[in-house]
């Protein structure tokens, strides 16, 4: 199972340059080949991004399309996760929102986070660019 960063979305929400890359995978979660995880802390911070840039029915839409995905599990951050994200920007590690992916990630037992932000490279739990798993195709599981 990988953790899916809120950036991944975002990339084809927004329709920025890595989009296809992102569309694949998350294809892939949807008709159940790879199994990942978003967390509520993902599903919200869209939420207020969309609803901030004024397009409630593009978030109407994705929060709809959600149930579609087979491969998907809707993580609800405990207080141990969040207790967890706020040690690990105390000490420096990570901001706050890149906190709470990890904490979580640690807590689902993740074989990777699926982002674009380097700020996950060189850590126990490694990040893998979506444009890697396009090679890995049927090993990723």
């Amino acid at each position: 199972m990988f953790l899916i960063d809120t950036n991944i979305l975002l990339e084809v929400m927004l329709a920025r340059a890595k989009r296809k890359a992102c569309i694949e995978f998350l294809n892939a979660v949807k008709t159940g080949r790879e199994k990942a995880a978003v967390t509520d802390f993902t599903i919200y911070s869209i939420m207020i991004i969309l609803h901030g840039r004024g397009k409630l029915r593009e978030l109407d839409r994705f929060l709809r399309s959600l149930s579609a995905y087979k491969g998907l599990t809707l993580y609800a951050t405990s207080l141990e996760d969040k207790l967890e994200a706020v040690e690990l920007a105390i000490n420096g590690e990570f901001d706050v929102d890149d906190a709470v992916q990890y904490a979580s990630a640690r807590s689902l037992g993740v074989k990777a986070i699926i982002s674009l932000d380097r700020h996950f490279d060189d850590r126990v739990i490694p990040r893998m660019d979506p444009r890697q798993l396009h090679f890995l195709s049927g090993v990723s599981r």
